[in-house]
């Protein structure tokens, strides 16, 4: 029995945790066995008793309890009882792993279901070769709890719609480190939530790069003075988001029985241009509730703030009405969640946090985080170097806009780590946030050649 980090032992099995789990236990360590053919967790409980719980894979190759130790006084005495019921186990280990319950084929992300050159371009960079090595192992491990209600989840990963996919598995991610149970509820929406706090529905959308008649992207405007910068981010990129949203909004979801009189979330991401989600979501706000800020600096030296409504965005021949929220049929929408993060360097940087990925890689990341200083009118940079026990999580940059108008208010205890965002009277957005929060962090991965690799030392 060897000692591991949680952040591997949630890598592996996060996901058959019950929300309740975190009331009656407290998880105290985590180990592996046979070459992670077993994992355990010590935990104690409220009573003050300790013991430990031991998980396998099962038929298709998900993480589940196979047995438990006796109750003790100490941790040491249910630690030394933990490593015997593991060594009882292991001879044993193939016939005590089934659970009998099992059904369908164990899900595989990876191993191509369609001709080579249909594959999607980061499918292929994520699916072999070191760079995203780490990202590749994290969502094995995640994959074999994905449950696939249209049938063709894999091949859109693998296909056309790899982005839409992989913002999908980022949610179901972030939605379990929250102590979430997590189902998919046919047809729609994508997610079920419940925790201790309540309930809430989830779909997930997507920007997608726009076609032109020929089936190639557009050209993404571009912009050589302020002027055309403020009309880029006050009327482009809300038109951008305005349709996703809207589509979404006229499929009323808040109509199916999975969703009806549960909290309903929209969560959004930006795939519209390369890297277009590290700058583009300043705009997100603008279009959902229809006021644009300016920020001046008194003669004291402190920042103020000022707003204007906005009616409608204009590009071109393109007009969008602003205010999402005040929309007929959007008070049904409790929220719009947004993180710029949410792409494969979160997954690779996750990775290697948790310990997965080829030994020869190194990632850089950088950026700039919010800068708490309330008079601050710039963010903060940063430079990290990611190694294993990197202190990230899957909601770490999120973004979460309430509505003022929803009939189901969401309660921001769903979805503690986020920055909450909400219109109060004067037309100001305020922000809560609990924790460190990135605002662009792109990651440079960086391959040593084999004869610079550090000497294996034993």
């Amino acid at each position: 029995m060897r000692a591991i980090s949680q952040a591997r032992f949630n890598a592996l099995a996060a996901y058959c945790r019950k929300p309740l789990a975190s009331v009656l236990t407290r998880e105290l360590a985590w180990f592996e066995a046979g070459d992670e053919r077993i994992i355990a967790t010590l935990v104690v409980d409220t009573d003050g008793e300790y013991s430990g719980i031991i998980l396998a894979r099962d038929r298709v190759e998900r993480f589940r309890s196979i047995g438990v130790t006796e109750y003790f006084d100490t941790p040491e005495r249910a630690l030394i009882d933990l490593n015997l019921k593991i060594l009882a186990l292991l001879p044993d280990l193939e016939e005590r792993r089934i659970q009998g319950d099992e059904s369908g084929q164990t899900v595989d992300f990876f191993t191509p279901v369609v001709d080579t050159n249909k594959l999607h371009p980061n499918f292929l960079r994520i699916s072999s070769g070191d760079e995203f090595s780490a990202a590749r192992e994290i969502i094995s491990a995640m994959m074999r709890w994905h449950e696939d209600v249209d049938g063709n989840f894999v091949e859109q990963f693998q296909t056309v719609a790899f982005d839409a996919r992989l913002w999908e598995l980022y949610l179901f991610a972030t939605l379990t480190e929250a102590n979430l149970e997590v189902s998919h509820p046919k047809p729609a929406p994508d997610f079920l939530a419940h925790g201790l706090d309540g309930e809430f529905a989830l779909e997930a959308t997507t920007i997608n790069p726009s076609a032109n008649g020929a089936g190639h992207s557009k050209t993404i405007p571009r912009f050589q003075t302020a002027e055309e910068r403020t009309a880029y981010v006050q009327h482009y990129l809300p038109i951008r988001y305005a349709g996703p949203l809207t589509s979404k909004l006229q499929k009323r979801y808040w109509e199916k029985p999975s969703a009806a009189g549960k909290p309903l979330v929209f969560a959004v991401q930006d795939f519209h241009n390369l890297m277009s989600m590290t700058y583009s979501g300043s705009a997100l706000p603008i279009y959902l509730y229809g006021v644009v800020h300016h920020t001046q600096y008194d003669p004291n030296g402190r920042l103020t703030i000022h707003t204007s409504k906005i009616e409608e965005h204009k590009w071109g021949t393109k007009v969008v009405k602003s205010g999402y929220f005040f929309q007929r049929g959007a008070e049904n929408i409790s929220a719009v969640i947004f993180n710029s993060g949410g792409t494969i360097a979160k997954f690779n940087r996750m990775g290697v946090s948790a310990g997965f990925g080829a030994k020869n890689i190194i990632l850089i990341r950088h950026g700039t985080a919010w800068n708490p200083n309330p008079d601050a009118s710039t963010a903060i940079p940063f430079m990290h170097f990611v190694t294993e026990g990197y202190p990230e999580t899957w909601i770490e940059g999120m973004d979460v806009f309430h509505n003022p108008n929803a009939v189901h208010p969401l309660d921001p205890e769903l979805l503690p780590g986020a920055a909450h965002h909400r219109l109060v009277n004067d037309g100001q957005i305020e922000t809560t946030s609990t924790g460190w929060k990135p605002l662009e962090s792109p990651t440079s991965v960086i391959e040593l050649a084999q004869e610079q690799r550090s000497p294996t030392v034993n």
